[in-house]
């Protein structure tokens, strides 16, 4: 599929922590499961993470807080 560092049509909802809506925005782009859409927005989510860690609303910590797949 992707590694992740290739797709960034979602970067906003990523760094926005809007995790449904990249989701559905990678879902779409990439026409693949919900299960292949999380695996991509979280190996995207690492990559910005470490290059631009100052444009996240949150820390890591509370990135993912309520979210369970």
């Amino acid at each position: 599929m992707t590694d992740g560092a290739a797709v960034d049509v979602a970067d906003e909802q990523i760094v926005s922590n809007q995790i449904i809506r990249g989701i559905k925005t990678l879902r779409d782009h990439l026409d693949c499961s919900v299960h292949e859409a999380l695996d991509v927005f979280v190996a995207r989510y690492t990559v910005l993470r470490a290059d631009r860690p100052g444009d996240f609303t949150c820390g890591h910590d509370e990135y993912w807080t309520g979210f369970y797949s």
